[in-house]
């Protein structure tokens, strides 16, 4: 997971570059990112999307991501992370955790009550929060709310700039990255400046791909083996004692102006080149969406068949939602549930095409015969 929207209760927090680490091992999602402001104010509060429910909230190596930003861009200013509001039911607060100068709250529920907890905790929402914060709920129900107080780091002797790295392990079958929450709140011109960072047991399969038509404002960076020094340096810091011997490391830089970045990243890290649609944001689930990521099967009208005919099954169309135009669609392999429609219709006007065909032949055979 990657990326958020920061929500400002007050002063004048603003945040100036974005870097996220997710990195997927045996079955783990491991999200890492840093919390860092600039400018004046109280606090701050940011909304990160979860693909699941973390099994582990903990405080980040303090060097990791830093590391990362080197291996690509060497030596440059470190990268970090940070986030927004969430939208209403009411959410359900599953974890709570203090770390640092962060109150860390793990919520589930949809958009909207997301966004009412929010409101009543303290933050103003952006008007376009309560369709970013749906287009998320409808693939999870799960956020992150985190909350800086100024006052408490101070306190702990914190400089503004600092950071605070927050690592989160998500059980999941797939790992994919927020990147819409990047542009909440602001102009469709605003330009997006943000780096993302996966690490994978094989080579990935991302939908959509950077630097290809769909996902000409990701900028390519690396899609290479790491490094035996980067996976050593990686595994000497806190917490990322997991990273085993070999994995796949791609980096791309997000650079995209914010009324275009309306998908967020899909991974297939399975081997299998299948990375969801639904998981870019690309493709609405089945609808009634249910509370998890599960798929929902629907009923389907029996059809006569057609003598000699196999009976269709007729899946309804899952709604291309919130892209780029359909003609900058790039088309990976689809997997079977994802795969385009069958027109009843045209399926049995075939039928009856192809039949009519066949009996003017035989009765042109049979005219031709007679006359000789």
């Amino acid at each position: 997971m990657a990326c958020a929207g920061l929500v400002t209760p007050g002063g004048n927090v603003r945040l100036v570059r974005t870097g996220t680490l997710a990195a997927y091992h045996a079955g783990l999602e491991h999200y890492i990112t840093s919390f860092r402001f600039e400018g004046g104010g109280a606090e701050f509060g940011s909304i990160v999307p979860l693909p699941g429910i973390p099994s582990n909230i903990e405080r980040g190596g303090d060097w990791t991501l830093q590391r990362l930003d080197r291996e690509v861009n060497p030596p440059l200013e470190a990268s970090f992370a940070a986030g927004r509001p969430a939208t209403a039911q009411s959410a359900e607060v599953i974890e709570e955790k203090r770390i640092d100068a962060l109150d860390i709250t793990v919520l589930k529920g949809g958009g909207a009550s997301v966004g009412d907890w929010a409101r009543q905790h303290g933050f103003k929402l952006t008007p376009d929060a309560p369709e970013v914060l749906d287009f998320y709920a409808e693939r999870s129900p799960i956020f992150m709310a985190t909350r800086f107080d100024a006052q408490a780091a101070q306190d702990r002797g914190q400089q503004q700039g600092d950071g605070t790295p927050i690592h989160l392990t998500i059980p999941v079958s797939n790992p994919w990255v927020p990147l819409r929450i990047l542009g909440l709140g602001d102009s469709g011109d605003t330009k997006i400046d943000a780096d993302v960072y996966l690490l994978t047991d094989r080579a990935p399969a991302l939908l959509p791909q950077p630097g290809t038509p769909l996902g000409f404002g990701l900028i390519p960076l690396r899609s290479e083996q790491a490094s035996d020094q980067l996976l050593n340096d990686l595994r000497s810091d806190k917490g990322m004692e997991w990273v085993p011997q070999s994995m796949w490391f791609t980096a791309f830089r997000v650079g995209e102006e914010a009324g275009r970045l309306r998908y967020d990243l899909a991974v297939d890290a399975s081997g299998r080149g299948q990375p969801s649609y639904v998981c870019a944001g690309l493709r609405r689930p089945t609808h009634p969406a249910p509370p998890t990521m599960r798929p929902t099967t629907h009923p389907t009208t029996p059809v006569t068949p057609v003598p000699t005919v196999a009976p269709t099954t007729v899946t309804a169309a899952p709604e291309i939602a919130l892209g780029p135009p359909p003609d900058q669609l790039i088309a990976p392999k689809r997997a079977a549930a994802e795969s385009a429609p069958v027109d009843l219709g045209l399926a049995v006007a075939g039928v009856g095409a192809l039949g009519g065909a066949a009996a003017a032949t035989v009765v042109f055979s049979r005219r031709r015969l007679r006359t000789r």
